[in-house]
């Protein structure tokens, strides 16, 4: 009877279509990606190109088929609330990231473009080493979803000939 179920969630699993995502393919083979030398986002981001792609990433903008250039990459942290002493109740961090994409041409395949991500977190005087570690780790997780954005905007690049 266990066995019968198991068979059946298996073929119903199969004749609905379902794949695991895999690896995606850029309309490129080799890409450079234009950043300043110490950015933990462009670390990632040639990471994901690599691991997750057939796509090549290079030294150098010479050998590449394309440039992914990083204009700028901003951590921002704003006020959001104060508590009716005055002191901070919340926070609004802010992580903004813009790129281009270019050929050797300098033709534009994506136009200066910008992600912005939001969270806000909550303060407490009493938890200031806790709620700095928990503001890293947002910020590092807004770092993951705009890689994952950038990549699936290069994934759905199309490339003038």
């Amino acid at each position: 009877m266990r066995y019968g179920v198991v068979l059946c969630a298996t073929l119903a699993l199969a004749a609905c279509g379902f794949q695991l995502r895999g690896t995606g393919q850029l309309p490129f083979k080799t890409l450079y990606v234009q950043a300043p030398s110490t950015s933990a986002f462009a670390l990632q981001l040639r990471r994901a190109v690599e691991a997750g792609t057939h796509t090549r990433v290079t030294e150098s903008p010479g050998d590449a088929e394309v440039v992914l250039q990083v204009l700028t990459e901003l951590q921002e942290k704003e006020i959001l609330s104060l508590t009716g002493g005055g002191r901070v109740n919340e926070f609004l961090l802010r992580y903004r990231v813009a790129f281009r994409l270019t050929d050797k041409l300098n033709r534009e395949h994506i136009p200066a473009s910008e992600i912005v991500l939001r969270r806000d977190v909550t303060f407490n005087d009493q938890q200031v080493l806790s709620k700095e570690y928990e503001e890293a780790n947002l910020y590092r997780d807004m770092r993951n979803d705009a890689v994952q954005q950038i990549l699936r905007r290069l994934q759905a690049t199309k490339l003038k000939s």
